[in-house]
């Protein structure tokens, strides 16, 4: 028997305002990026259509650049994003988002509808706008 409940979907919650960025950037663009846009993650570009996407956040930042004493300007994107990222589509019920977010120890995931990102979404928007939602 199927329960007649209310689901709330990755759409209805991502952010659909994001930054993105070229891989061949440099890390101190990316830091502008972030800085200019208030955000601590950037989806990385497809090169072309075969390609994944890929993310970076403040986390890879300290890890590889700061933590090693490297210079921003002098490390690219690319040598320290993660790639590829599982995606989510915006199709998807948010207690499946929210386990898969758990199952992968996710921070974000890019929601990518017709091989596009659309948005992306995280636990905060999972539990403060989803499953708030779902209480009301």
């Amino acid at each position: 028997m199927i329960e007649n409940r209310l689901i709330i979907r990755v759409r209805d919650i991502m952010k659909t305002d994001f930054g993105t960025i070229d891989g061949i950037a440099t890390v101190r663009d990316a830091l502008n990026k972030m800085k200019t846009l208030k955000t601590s993650v950037l989806i990385v570009n497809k090169r072309h259509d075969d390609d994944e996407y890929a993310l970076i956040n403040c986390g890879d930042i300290a890890r590889h650049v700061l933590a090693k004493d490297k210079a921003p300007e002098r490390v690219n994107v690319y040598e320290i994003m993660t790639k590829p990222v599982i995606s989510v589509h915006p199709d998807m019920d948010i207690r499946y988002c929210s386990r898969l977010f758990a199952n992968y120890n996710l921070v974000r995931a890019p929601v990518v509808e017709n091989k596009k990102v659309i948005g992306i979404v995280s636990p905060n928007s999972l539990v403060l706008d989803g499953l708030y939602k779902l209480t009301q």
